[in-house]
């Protein structure tokens, strides 16, 4: 054995705490060096959901249709494609399916068996990739010895046989059927999918990101690359007033204000006295909402937000100039647009050109300081800044996206982002400065990643702005990485009737991703295999109408935003896509539009999906194939240095 450095040797001292014998860290070695050889466990990419909750909730509890599959390929010879429909439901939707159908059934006591022991069939299919102690650890606590038992069981051995039946008649005797049928399903669930990766997008749209959030932080085992909404509501959360009032003008421009007052309890009633005492004379015409169509507002509801809504977004244009004026480094002086208003001829000057304004009542805005917030404003951003950071379950969620996320991940040799990698129109690579330090690429994501944190966790108040800031940059910057664009017209979208101003030109990063060579430039600045790795990308919807392909660049880039949100759907044709990295390969499942959760448990209406493999492996992917087994083959390796310093003498057993 080679001689140890001091610090070898202090680490071992740690290792021995945690593994005190010669037979401990054996055992342990045993056990790694199995587990290695396991098939890899089932991954599963979801992008840009939106706040769909339901659909979302529909995909998760399926696996994205996983389940389904391993339903058909054990049932399809003895149950019908009803049956089989009808048993997927009840996995899916245990609590609520299961009165529904014993309702339809004269002989329950034979359909328990029946569905118990295809129950524990299923169970044993997804849980053959897992070791037994990763079985146990995710078993429900009040049938845990009961499943493992049934999971290990051998009933086509004889004497085995009247045990096994036995636990089956008295889970039924004792009027536990129904229970266990739930937690089994949970478990199957579960078990189906070892790891989530979520790429960005919860937030905005649709009415239930903070349910979605609430899923997310009780998932097992996930991680997740933040996108420009979700480092929105981040920003509002950390204190950026600029955030929150983007989080507040986008609720009430979709008359969607579910989340923001009943799932974080965000009073907007200093808005509304401020908004009604202001505007009472303004019919607000450019800034009346655009609802879903799910929920019906009063003539007089509408008019309140619209008069709210313009009362956010005059603020928020002047929050946001405060924060460009703070960073001349963002180079976004030309978002500077309310001292290019000429008051008296109600026009306006955008990039040298002057525009009529469909709406010149700016009761709030001093000509002479445009950006300064009226005392009255400043009070309702107090207010408004006070309830974000007394929102407990706001900062739970927001520091559950600190601690799981972040700008990029590089998971098993795929690169997972939400938006874009910067790009110049030549198609190199953006550089951005900061303090006299360039970042591009890889650190470029991991400046912003620093920032974030710097922008919740820093102590000095300055540094603390910094990071908020960047929030904000990261929201709509020309530059940014999870924004995608050269500006966010909203000014434009708002007061000038000229739509050639509205538009927000994309990042050459979208001319160019289609390029194979493109993505391999960016997977060898990321320090991956160009030849084998995969860029998996969300942020903006695929066109599927239009004829575009969610495989790109020869098969190094794929995109899984295809339209999870009701509100894309039309353009998209499909309600999103999904990824799925299993021991076989990789696995695109397309979506089409999921009608509810009502008609799912009470018509066993799945979402109707595609799946398209998009990569075989000849040989099946094992754990140690993964970055789990390498970081399990360094701790086997670890292990086998504490055993010879056990054996030599060097460190004593306890």
């Amino acid at each position: 054995m080679p001689k140890l450095e001091n610090q070898d040797l202090a680490y071992l001292q740690l290792l021995s705490g945690q593994y005190p014998s010669i037979r401990a860290a054996s055992s342990a070695i045993i056990n790694l060096s199995a587990n290695l050889e396991l098939p890899k466990g089932t991954e599963h990419f979801l992008s840009d959901i939106h706040g769909e909750y339901e659909a979302f909730s529909h995909v998760l509890r399926s696996g994205s249709g996983a389940l389904k599959r391993k339903i058909d390929e054990l049932f399809s010879g003895e149950l019908n494609a009803q049956d089989r429909q009808d048993f997927a439901t009840l996995i899916y939707y245990p609590e609520q399916k299961l009165p529904l159908l014993l309702k339809t059934i004269p002989d329950q006591r034979a359909w328990f068996q029946d569905t118990l022991f295809r129950l524990i069939r299923l169970c044993r299919k997804v849980s053959s990739k897992y070791s037994r102690a990763a079985v146990q650890e995710a078993l429900p606590a009040d049938f845990a010895h009961i499943i493992n038992e049934l999971l290990h069981e051998q009933e086509e051995v004889e004497n085995r046989l009247a045990y096994y039946q036995q636990i089956i008649d008295t889970i039924i005797d004792t009027g536990s059927a129904g229970a266990f049928i739930v937690a089994i399903s949970k478990l199957i669930q579960r078990l189906a999918v070892a790891r989530l990766h979520i790429l960005g997008d919860v937030y905005d749209r649709g009415p239930g990101p903070h349910k979605i959030m609430d899923a997310l932080v009780d998932y097992h085992d996930l991680d997740f690359q933040w996108g420009n909404h979700d480092i929105l509501w981040m920003g509002a959360a950390a204190g950026s007033e600029a955030c929150m009032a983007n989080v507040i003008r986008i609720a009430l421009r979709y008359a969607s204000m579910e989340t923001l007052i009943n799932g974080y309890a965000i009073s907007l009633l200093p808005l509304v006295s401020f908004a009604m005492d202001t505007y009472q004379n303004d019919a607000c015409i450019p800034f009346i909402p655009k609802p879903s169509g799910e929920e019906e507002f009063t003539e007089n509801e509408i008019l309140l937000m619209a008069r709210m809504h313009k009362a956010i977004a005059v603020i928020q244009l002047k929050l946001e100039a405060q924060v460009i004026q703070r960073n001349p480094h963002f180079q976004m002086q030309d978002r500077l647009l309310l001292d290019q208003i000429d008051f008296e001829r109600g026009k306006v000057c955008v990039e040298g050109k002057n525009y009529p304004l469909i709406d010149s009542n700016f009761p709030t805005i001093d000509p002479a300081q445009p950006y300064r917030l009226t005392p009255q404003e400043e009070m309702v951003v107090e207010k408004l800044k006070f309830s974000f950071a007394q929102s407990e379950r706001l900062q739970k969620h927001a520091r559950f996206l600190l601690s799981k996320g972040s700008m990029y991940r590089i998971h098993n040799g795929n690169l997972l982002y939400h938006g874009c990698i910067p790009m110049n129109p030549d198609g190199s690579f953006t550089a951005l400065s900061d303090d006299g330090q360039q970042y591009t690429t890889q650190s470029l994501m991991e400046w912003f990643d620093r920032l974030v944190r710097q922008g919740f966790l820093a102590s000095q108040k300055a540094q603390r702005q910094k990071g908020q800031d960047a929030m904000w940059y990261l929201w709509s910057g020309q530059h940014s990485p999870l924004f995608g664009k050269r500006k966010m017209a909203t000014f434009e979208r708002y007061f000038i009737a000229d739509r050639t101003t509205h538009k927000e030109k994309m990042n050459p990063y979208y001319d160019y991703r289609d390029r194979e060579e493109t993505a391999q430039r960016i997977l060898r600045a990321f320090g991956l295999n160009p030849e084998k790795a995969h860029i998996v990308n969300g942020h903006v919807p695929v066109k599927v109408k239009a004829g575009e392909n969610p495989v790109k660049a020869d098969g190094r880039l794929l995109v899984i935003d295809g339209g999870f949100s009701k509100a894309y759907q039309e353009k998209t044709g499909i309600a999103g896509y999904t990824l799925i990295f299993n021991s076989y390969g990789l696995l695109l499942a397309s979506h089409q539009p999921f009608e509810s959760t009502q008609k799912a448990i009470e018509e066993a209406r799945d979402m109707r999906s595609r799946t398209e493999i998009l990569e075989t492996n000849t040989t099946r992917i094992l754990v140690k194939d993964t970055d789990t087994g390498r970081e399990m083959q360094q701790r086997i390796e670890e292990l086998k240095a504490l055993l010879q310093a056990y054996r030599t003498g060097l460190i004593q057993e306890a």
